[in-house]
């Protein structure tokens, strides 16, 4: 259970950060209204509030491996709503930072 509670709060805090990365973009490279980037603002700081709920109490764990799911997140976000074509390298190189967050964060902990 611990391990999809964390996997939903990536999910969560991706579609936070990046969802509030795309709106100031729009506010601030596609002339659209300067509220935009406001709301950005707000939503990016509900990312952080989200991140802080991982049950991993390790700051540098979590956001090292959050690193990886913003990777694979933004090129999801591309092509949902942008149109993005990944290339097979994209789509490695986002496996590639997967793998690392499975990595980082659930592999076992002890002695190492």
């Amino acid at each position: 259970m611990t391990v999809l509670r964390s996997v939903l709060l990536f999910a969560l805090a991706a579609l936070a950060e990046i969802g509030g990365c795309w709106l100031i973009w729009q506010s601030a490279r596609e002339s659209r209204p300067w509220w935009l980037a406001g709301i950005g603002v707000l939503v990016l700081g509900a990312y952080g509030f989200v991140a802080a709920l991982q049950p991993d109490g390790d700051f540098g764990r979590v956001l090292a491996a959050y690193g990886g799911v913003f990777v694979a997140g933004s090129l999801a976000w591309g092509v949902v709503v942008d149109g993005f074509r990944p290339t097979r390298y994209d789509l490695v190189g986002a496996a590639i930072c997967l793998a690392g967050v499975a990595v980082i964060m659930y592999g076992p902990r002890g002695d190492a």
